[in-house]
């Protein structure tokens, strides 16, 4: 394609995205398609010739846009915000374009001393101390896998498989799933925790646990604390999981890939209380905040530790700079990476971050106002704290029995899903259904929440 085709193509691709952004209010949320339609309306072998590029376009209002759920719907409410906002799009596509890939400094100066300089601002919209440093990851899942893999090395002494003790982690039974796999990737034992009344990890059961194991011979080599879980969005109590982690030596890893978002807000930087004594941090900047998908913000204390675990350095690869700067390939899994830092880059400076405090504000508040409804409404009960932007939910109907609530949840929860009015994610707590309502999409007001909760009666109620 031509520079030029590109152009013309191009201004009809981000006409075709604002305008859909706009009619977003008026589309069932969720897809309305069944298993197989998609792959029944592609072709199934590739194309000899060249596509008419008008027809492709076609093609995509077709095909793919009706088979697409709408995250960025303001009735969005299923699973978690994954904010895509519409600078942060910008960014996307001028990292696109710039088709820059950053294997060294010298690959790519601009994309590595922006991605420094973008990270460092947002560690200090969270209120990180100057003792971090950190890189983009693509998701929180490769970073917990970053994490426990210097956990696990610096707790065998860089000798894992020759010969060195089995080490574990330790996380709660409401952390996020990517730890259990990452503790198997990485060779390790994965102890899970008890959590209390609130769906925190217990510090006493994991000092137990940690016991058991040392006198087995089994060495403790890292604890994952999550501020944010995903079933309720709990806080983890992170300064007495600190102090338990830090007695043992074990790296203590801190999950914020959710309410990192919240600490943007002063008043709600005591979620992170306990933090500085943390090894390392995950932060997902394309959920909440609005940077487009993927772009998850590792940081670290120990930079010197991460490089020695994660470096990798052939003949083709070195300069002689590699003294004086930072190769980001040593800082992860990837020996490449995209220019994502653009992302956040365009975002940051085309908000700013008071317009984002303003919008997460806007979203706990319509957080607060569905939970006192909830509260409020006889037959309706609301299961867990909502710290966050996130409300747990269910409806008893008189006289049901646990079994008749949970079948009554999954359905009333599917019809409303099925309507493509809103979009809400069934989970289980304590073996039980229930309804998650995770509020903060980037056009959701007011209006969408109230229009929310009379769907959700109306589907509760009826048969």
């Amino acid at each position: 394609m031509t520079p030029d085709r590109f152009r013309r193509l191009g201004h009809v691709l981000i006409d075709r995205i604002a305008d859909y952004r706009e009619q977003l209010p008026t589309l069932p949320v969720r897809a309305p398609t069944a298993p197989g339609d998609v792959l029944a309306a592609l072709p199934p072998s590739p194309p000899e010739t060249p596509d008419d590029a008008e027809a492709l376009l076609a093609d995509l209002d077709r095909i793919v846009l009706p088979a697409t759920t709408h995250w960025q719907h303001p009735s969005f409410f299923g699973w978690f915000p994954a904010n895509s906002d519409l600078s942060a799009v910008l960014g996307d596509l001028a990292s696109s374009g710039l088709g820059v890939i950053g294997l060294s400094w010298v690959a790519g100066p601009a994309l590595t001393e922006v991605e420094q300089v973008v990270v460092g601002w947002a560690r200090q919209l969270i209120g990180l101390s100057p003792a971090w440093s950190g890189v983009i990851q693509d998701t929180a899942s490769t970073a917990t896998l970053v994490a426990l893999l210097c956990a696990r090395e610096r707790a065998t002494g860089l000798a894992f498989g020759q010969g060195a003790p089995r080490t574990a982690v330790y996380a709660s039974s409401h952390a996020h799933s990517s730890v259990r796999k990452a503790a198997l990737l990485a060779g390790m034992a994965f102890r899970e925790v008890r959590v209390d009344d609130r769906w925190r990890l217990d510090p006493a059961d994991l000092e137990a646990r940690i016991a058991a194991d040392v006198a087995q011979g089994v060495v403790p080599a890292a604890v994952v604390a999550t501020t944010g879980t995903t079933t309720t969005t709990s806080l983890d109590p992170l300064a007495e999981v600190a102090e338990v982690a830090g007695r043992h030596g074990a790296w203590f890893h801190v999950d914020a890939a959710m309410a990192g978002t919240a600490a943007l807000l002063p008043e709600c930087r005591w979620m992170l209380d306990g933090v500085e004594q943390a090894d390392s941090l995950v932060w997902n900047a394309h959920k909440w905040l609005g940077a487009t998908f993927d772009c998850s913000l590792y940081f670290v204390r120990d930079t010197e530790h991460l490089t020695r675990v994660m470096s990798t350095s052939p003949s083709y690869l070195r300069t002689a700079v590699d003294d004086r700067v930072a190769n980001l390939r040593d800082w992860g899994i990837p020996l490449g990476r995209r220019f994502r830092a653009l992302k956040l880059w365009f975002l940051l400076r085309s908000e700013g971050a008071e317009a984002l405090r303003v919008r997460i504000r806007r979203d706990l508040d319509n957080a607060r106002w569905l939970e006192a409804r909830v509260r409020a409404e006889p037959g309706w009960e609301v299961l867990a704290p909502v710290h966050l932007q996130t409300v747990c939910v269910r409806h008893r109907p008189d006289g049901a029995d646990d079994d008749a609530v949970d079948a009554h949840t999954l359905a009333w929860a599917e019809r409303l899903n099925a309507s493509g009015a809103a979009l809400v994610t069934p989970a289980q707590l304590d073996g039980r259904w229930m309804v998650r309502v995770s509020v903060g999409a980037l056009q959701t007001e007011r209006e969408h929440v109230e229009a929310l909760w009379d769907a959700m009666r109306a589907n509760a109620t009826s048969r």
